[in-house]
């Protein structure tokens, strides 16, 4: 599904989810990056305390991968809507940010290589 949907789609979606319930009144930026962290917490908290092998077992077991999807989205979601309430375009955000770091971290420098950029050398 995701090679046919847009982004735009998905805004488009979640707005209406929102208006139904008259809940833009709450989603001021301040908010709408707390929530977004915290969902992303929240997300993260799954894999808390496991093993490199206890949270493949997770992403691979039908529960694990059931309670994922519920957290990505919620995750997702935060972001589509403080994208809409601080008009971000995401798709010109993330080609942006890759541009960046293409100059950031250039193939023969980073490649292989945990490394941050500032750290890589000349």
């Amino acid at each position: 599904m995701d090679a046919e949907t847009t982004v735009g789609t998905l805004k488009a979606q979640a707005k209406a989810f929102r208006d139904a319930r008259n809940w833009a009144q709450f989603h001021d930026p301040k908010n709408l990056a707390a929530a977004l962290s915290i969902e992303a917490a929240e997300l993260q908290e799954l894999f808390l305390w496991k093993s490199k092998d206890e949270a493949a077992a997770l992403a691979a077991s039908e529960k694990g991968r059931a309670r994922l999807r519920e957290e990505a989205a919620d995750v997702f979601l935060f972001l589509l809507h403080f994208a809409e309430a601080t008009g971000l375009d995401l798709s010109e955000a993330v080609a942006e940010k890759l541009r960046l770091n293409e100059a950031k971290y250039p193939v023969e420098k980073s490649y292989n290589n945990h490394r941050k950029y500032d750290e890589l050398g000349s």
